[in-house]
């Protein structure tokens, strides 16, 4: 039996998450959880629905204005977003 490289506990879960296709679906919660922080607490309070579905990110508001208004910055958020994840988990956001 060979003595092989000793790996760490967190290199281990990662290679298993990646190989099982979890790490796609673990990073879409990060971003989801990450929304109000990034944003802070004014968009977060007309903030009523946040969902993934094929790495488009759908936001339902309750203020027509902020939608607007967020809509003109959606490549900024988009970038914003991903970074705080450290990879291209959406690449689209929809205001509704």
């Amino acid at each position: 039996m060979k003595k092989q490289e000793a790996q760490s506990v967190g290199e281990i879960i990662s290679r298993i998450l990646s190989e099982q296709k979890l790490d796609i679906k673990l990073n879409e919660t990060r971003l989801i959880k990450s929304w109000n922080t990034l944003l802070g607490e004014y968009v977060a309070g007309y903030t009523s629905k946040l969902y993934i579905h094929n790495r488009v990110l759908y936001v339902q508001l309750s203020s027509a204005v902020l939608r607007q208004e967020l809509s003109m910055c959606r490549n900024m958020l988009i970038q914003k977003l991903n970074n705080h994840i450290g990879t291209e988990v959406i690449t689209d956001i929809i205001f509704r």
